[in-house]
Parts: structure tokens; sequence; C-alpha cells
């Protein structure tokens, strides 16, 4: 054996660094924890109980039954790319489908959108607690993140927008905002996002605005504030959007993006490196999804924000809990007695109390003390969850 052969047989087989240290979901490792045990109630994901719209099924299956199964641009059908421009600028003003780019779900957006902006040694800042996947895609791209927290105090969570700023430095590449956020339920006010934008544009940081939720909603508007509502479509701000809560496509894997024409040409290169196009089929459902879901969304908005009133009231009677109302989104994300450790406090939930609830440390350590409900189901199970809670902790004291 050669001296060559012999070193590279003592290399270990692993990915790169960057990668290893890579968080692993704590949210799916209280659901893996969960297989096997009967009877759980799992609150721990991010989707309604709730099947696809028929008209979104249906508009698939016929999309099948007639051949929609090859390669499309890699940006996306026209169709669709025209629709949800439509349906941007109905929501936060003028946006043509040029600025419109359509992607293997809202996660792959992101991915893509890091892409484009951030390379290694960049410095990127985001806004937490936070999904885990957002504040780990810089770290794949060799980027360094930051993270400025919200606050937690009577009124709920809230941003101290001048410690942000004072985090957005001259040199840092990219400002991540999830608005309404995924796990809190916080909306970023107007003025705040005016704030943030102003300073941004002083200091050339690009800002990527997470959206996903901006349909659920729970203000006077028909969606959550925007900066798509403040700034020219050729900044440097791409927002993100996806089809998974709105019109409960989770397991579609749609997605899109609004973002300056001068990144298109860019972003189809990559988005042909990645998944080369979004499936047709699923492409044709979106734009009935889009053209024919307004009457869904709004019934659908008005059955979580029940839903949320009745889980919080709930959770309000409970001792040890503190929970406060959030302004969107799908979750109750409340401080919980004994959740210093919550990903251990979950896996116990599961085994004695037959309740899936996500770890707040899942979502940074920002969220340890916190547990995330997601309430998009019917309140029968929101009550039999609170009582298997009022159980476990009875049982605890």
């Amino acid at each position: 054996m050669n001296a060559s052969h012999s070193l590279a047989e003592s290399l270990p087989v692993a990915a790169r660094d960057a990668i290893r240290q890579l968080r692993a979901s704590r949210i799916r490792e209280v659901a893996n924890a969960g297989f096997g045990v009967p009877d759980v109630l799992p609150f721990w994901f991010g989707e309604s109980d709730r099947v696809t719209p028929d008209f979104i099924r249906e508009a698939a299956n016929e999309a099948l039954s007639r051949g929609a199964t090859f390669y499309t641009h890699n940006l996306g059908i026209a169709g669709l790319r025209s629709v949800l421009a439509d349906y941007v600028s109905a929501l936060h003003g003028r946006t043509t489908m040029d600025q419109v780019a359509v992607t293997s779900a809202g996660v792959n957006a992101l991915m893509l959108a890091a892409q484009l902006v951030v390379g290694p040694g960049d410095r990127a800042v985001a806004v937490t607690p936070l999904w885990p996947n957002v504040v780990e895609i810089p770290k794949i791209l060799g980027a360094r993140i930051e993270t400025v927290s919200l606050d937690y105090g009577p009124q709920g969570w809230t941003l101290d927008v001048d410690k942000l700023l004072a985090a957005l430095t001259p040199g840092t590449r990219l400002l991540t905002i999830n608005s309404p956020s995924n796990p809190t339920g916080w909306v970023m006010p107007r003025d705040a996002q005016q704030a943030v934008l102003e300073h941004c544009r002083r200091h050339g940081i690009w800002i990527l605005a997470d959206e996903v939720y901006e349909r659920l909603y729970y203000g006077a508007q028909r969606a959550a504030p925007s900066f798509l509502d403040l700034a020219d479509r050729e900044e440097r701000i791409i927002c993100v959007n996806s089809f998974s809560k709105s019109w409960l496509m989770t397991g579609w894997r749609l997605g899109w993006m609004v973002l300056p024409t001068a990144l298109t040409d860019d972003l189809s290169k990559l988005i042909e490196y990645n998944t080369s196009c979004a499936p047709s089929f699923v492409q044709e459902a979106g734009v009935v999804a889009v053209r024919d879901g307004e009457v869904f969304i709004r019934s659908e908005q008005t059955r979580l924000q029940a839903a949320r009133d009745h889980l919080v009231a709930a959770l309000s009677g409970l001792p040890d809990v503190d929970v406060h109302a959030p302004q969107g989104a799908m979750y109750v994300f409340f401080r919980l007695s004994g959740a210093q450790d919550s990903l251990a406090l979950c896996k116990r939930l599961v085994r004695e109390a037959r309740v899936g609830l996500a770890p707040g440390s899942a979502f940074g350590p920002e969220g340890e003390g916190f547990v995330r409900w997601c309430y998009a189901c019917d309140t029968q199970r929101l009550d039999e969850g609170v009582s298997r809670l009022r159980g476990f902790l009875s049982a605890a004291d």
C-alpha cells in the first residue's frame, strides 16, 4: 500500500465542519420521541390538521390528467408568476411578474435568497426567537450569524428597534426578519419597518423578509405590515412567501419570492443548480389556489383567530403558565414553569401526558423556558390537550 493511499484511508468519513456543526431540529427530536406512543396529540409541527382544499387538489388532478409533468422555466410558469404578481400588487402595491420567482417551497426560497447575497465570511443578523432553519442557512454558506432577541414582558414579545439598529453595523451583509413570527406570533410594526428600512438603505444592507404568515394576521388589514408596502421593488429587499400556511399546502412544497429584477438572471441559475424548477402540476394547482382562494384564506384566518382566542383563554386558567395572545401566525409561544430545559420537558409531556409541543430552545437560547403550541386544529382537540397539560402540571406539583 502506498503512503498516499494509507493517508486517505486514515481520514474520517464526514461532512465538512460547517455542516456537522449545524444544530439538528429539536422539534423533530420531540416528534421522534412520540413515535410509538399511543394517542399523542401532535401540536409540535406548524401545519393545519385539515387537508388542502378540494378546489386546489382537483386542479392538481386535472393538471396531471392533461400531462403537466414536464420541466418548466426555472423561475416558474408564466401563469403562476402572473397571478402572484397580481396578488402581491393587491396587497402591497404594484409588482410585475418579472419581480416574482416560483420556488420549491418557502424554505427553498430562503436558501436561494441567501445564496444570492451571502458568502463566506459575511456578517448576517437575524431577529430571534426564530425558526431554526433561517438561522442555520447563512452558516451553511460560511457566513457569520448574529442574533438580536425580541424582549418578553407584560405586553408579550416586542422589539427594541434601537438595539436592532445598533447591531446593523456598516459591513453587515444581510438582515433576516420573520413577521408574523414563528414561534412568537410577533408582528413587526410599520414604524419599526420604516426605521429599519432607512437604516439598511444607508448602509447597503440586504433585507430578507420572511413573510410566509402574512395572511395569518389578526389585525384590521388583509395582511400583516410588509416591507413591500414601503420599499421600491428594485431595492435590496427579498421577500419570501409560501403556499404552505395560507392555502394548507405544506406537503406540496411550493413557494415564491419577490426580488429586484437585477437578481432574476442569477436566481435562474441558482434554481437550475438546486432543483431546476418546481413541479409543473403543483404550479398549475398554485395558479388556482391564488386565483380562487381568497374566500378560503379569509375563512381560515377567522377560524385560526377563534382557535387562538380559545387556546389562550384555556391556558390562562392553568397554574404556572404565562401566555399572551399572538398578533399573527398559528402558534402560542408561552412560558411554562419547569421549562428551564424545554427539550427535556417536552419529551416528558409526550411520554407522561401524550401532548406534543415544540421546545422553546428549538428556536434559539432566547426561547428557553417557553414552549410552542400550534393551534391550527379544532377546539375539541385543543381542549383535550389543555386538559392533559393541566393533569401533568398538577401531578408535577
